[in-house]
């Protein structure tokens, strides 16, 4: 080498060095606040824009930036920062949110300026240290409604949040809200899968901690984890044909049919009694102990079995309530003169076996001798018992307390909206979110559909879906399935739901008078831009390429749930699931509609239209199918009656949705 160029050679390493020092001595130079380079700037809209605008204004570069807001216990690298000012990532997790904190602190800006450019995600923050003695269930649950700074806290502060959250978002605060879970703690209740089209082999077994809201039988029997014996359910099985059967069996005779909804009421109430009859008397359960194989209908017409069960009930719950009286009534029903199925089974006495404390050998011996007698005896108690528990029965859940504050506002129906607009708020970008703002809307859609049409939830989830420029399923069609179908009208563009009336509860009734429901959904705050949304681009989303169950209402399918249609127990979960995230009102994240809301089932929220269009009780049950006693006193805090509304106008084949 000659001497030339080892000369610049030697001057190229000290050029090296020079920068390399001189480097180093600019990155030990970085101060807490640097100044701006520039006062003025034009506000940029999006979360990246701004964190590069200010990193420019205030001569900082990725790594400069992650040297200032970083100390020796931090994993923030350059690499992070430079991908968020770039867009390509969006700070999610609360070490990443306390980073930005740093940083707006770091350039003096206002505090929650960064976040309030964030896109809209419909993701709760993850990575909260302080929750590590809470199950990996709980803490999904919990996340959404926990505030980004809750692991800096005090611990005071940390357990004060996660016992509001849990009492009033998660378990919904009420008396019976707390019977329910503590119900769904120790399972008891007995299954028969093939009367109630549940797979024994797949049934899901809930976490104790996560009850649904369901009636009070469903909610018990949804806790079965034992299959009844074969025996049993063999006599359920006969029992339930002879109820629902087209025509009756030719020697039997019968009052009234099932249909499918009774029948599964009546077989939970079975399950439960049976259940609680097998259930260890050691066990937090207390039943009575009875070996499965001695279980039968036959049993069931002794009053010493229905007292045992009454008082097992009351000490359970703490008082009577109704459930026991419809109980009772079923008892009734069984033995009824001419058409009770038991006493029209005097082969049934031939499998009773004694019961320890309720039932003799001499009991048995005496009804298997005079069957029909024992039918008498049984009807006398069962009636008179009936009047007495009647007489003591409380009210446990007071229906409508979880949505009091709506009811209590001047307009129910516009209170209940504010829930809607806070989805729309919170809809994500479909093009960079697809999923989440599929179900959003989807969220978005149920509570809007709820509100307008005011049926149940089954005529809901059930709702079929026309696409457009295709046949309308012809009515009777529609009549064999008892479902409706959402379509759009051809000659106007409207969306128009029809559902016959055979597909509701009350479908006999005088309000129908033989006619189906049909209304024209109003375009009110871009329904039908979000209807169309749903339909064209993101129920595709949610279905992805799995069978289409051709419901308007589809679940987002996944590996470990293929099937798309929702059952009574999903279409609860996702309804409670919108409510806790949009609807209730959390003072510590600031997200929510409505203070003092609690969480409730759909049921809870149809008859709003009834009560502000008619502040009548008894009309608004109508359209959803409840009972008039049952829904009498509970809607009387909607307001006072006004007779002078009448009924909805009823105008050609159908009638008006109320409220409309």
């Amino acid at each position: 080498m000659s001497s030339k160029s080892k000369e610049s050679h030697t001057y190229h390493r000290s050029s090296i060095s020079l920068k390399s020092e001189r480097r180093s001595r600019t990155a030990r130079l970085i101060v807490e606040f640097p100044k701006p380079l520039s006062l003025s700037w034009e506000e940029p809209a999006t979360f990246h824009e701004a964190l590069a605008l200010h990193m420019v204004r205030h001569g900082d570069t990725a790594g400069r930036l992650q040297k200032a807001i970083t100390g020796p216990g931090d994993r923030t690298d350059r690499k992070t920062i430079a991908q968020w000012a770039m867009g390509a990532k969006t700070p999610r997790n609360v070490t990443s949110l306390e980073m930005l904190s740093r940083i707006e602190r770091r350039y003096r800006l206002p505090e929650g300026y960064f976040r309030a450019k964030f896109p809209v995600t419909a993701r709760a923050s993850t990575g909260h240290a302080k929750l590590k003695s809470v199950s990996i269930s709980e803490r999904r649950r919990l996340a959404w409604h926990l505030p980004d700074d809750f692991d800096v806290r005090s611990p005071e502060e940390r357990a004060e949040i996660l016992s509001w959250v849990r009492r009033v978002i998660i378990s919904g605060s009420t008396s019976y809200r707390h019977f329910q879970a503590q119900a769904l703690k120790h399972r008891y209740a007995l299954r028969f899968p093939e009367l109630t089209g549940r797979n024994p082999a797949h049934h899901k077994v809930r976490d104790e901690d996560d009850p649904i809201l369901l009636e009070d039988a469903a909610c018990e029997a949804a806790a079965a984890t034992t299959d009844a014996p074969p025996a049993l359910a063999v006599e359920v099985g006969q029992f339930v044909r002879f109820k629902t059967a087209t025509l009756t069996q030719i020697g039997c005779l019968r009052s009234g049919v099932w249909n499918e909804q009774t029948a599964l009421q009546q077989i939970e109430y079975l399950r439960l009694l049976f259940g609680a009859f097998a259930a260890s008397p050691s066990s937090p359960t207390a039943g009575k102990g009875v070996p499965h194989a001695d279980l039968c209908m036959g049993m069931l017409i002794f009053p010493a079995v229905w007292d045992w069960y009454l008082q097992w009930r009351e000490r359970r719950r703490g008082f009577y309530t109704a459930w026991e009286v419809s109980m009772l009534q079923l008892g009734l029903a069984l033995t009824r003169i001419g058409t009770g199925w038991l006493r029209q089974h005097p082969d049934l006495r031939f499998r009773l076996r004694p019961i320890p404390g309720l039932v003799t050998n001499s009991d048995i011996e005496t009804v298997q001798k005079d069957w029909e007698g024992a039918c008498d005896a049984f009807y006398r108690f069962g009636f008179a018992r009936a009047n007495e528990v009647r007489r003591v029965a409380r009210i446990h859940r007071d229906s409508f307390e979880p949505i009091l504050p709506i009811l209590e506002a001047e307009s129910p129906v516009g209170e209940y909206r504010r829930i809607t607009q806070e989805i729309v708020r919170q809809i994500p970008d479909a093009r960079r979110y697809p999923l989440a703002a599929a179900e959003a809307v989807r969220s978005l859609l149920m509570l809007r559909l709820g509100l307008h049409l005011g049926v149940r939830q089954k005529n809901l989830r059930q709702l079929l879906l026309c696409p457009p420029h295709r046949d309308y399923t012809p009515e009777r069609q529609l009549e064999l399935r008892k479902c409706g179908e959402l379509r759009r009208m051809n000659n106007t563009g409207a969306w128009e739901v029809f559902i016959p009336a055979a597909a509701f509860k009350n479908a006999r009734s005088s309000f129908f008078s033989n006619r189906p429901f049909r209304l024209q959904l109003p375009d009110i705050d871009g329904l039908y831009e979000h209807i169309e949304a749903y339909v064209y681009e993101l129920r595709p989303i949610l279905l992805s390429r799995f069978e289409d169950p051709g419901t308007f209402f589809i679940k987002t399918v996944k590996r470990t749930s293929k099937v798309a249609s929702y059952d009574q127990n999903t279409f609860y979960e996702a309804w409670r699931l919108t409510i806790q995230r949009y609807g209730i009102y959390n003072p510590y994240t600031k997200r929510g509609a409505i203070k003092g809301l609690l969480p409730h089932p759909l049921q809870f929220s149809l008859d709003l239209n009834g009560l502000q269009a008619r502040g009548s009780g008894p009309f608004c049950c109508l359209g959803s199918g409840e009972r008039m006693q049952t829904g009498t006193p509970d809607r009387r805090r909607g307001g006072p009656a006004r007779p002078e509304a009448g009924r909805p106008d009823i105008s050609g084949r159908g009638r008006s949705c109320p409220g409309e």
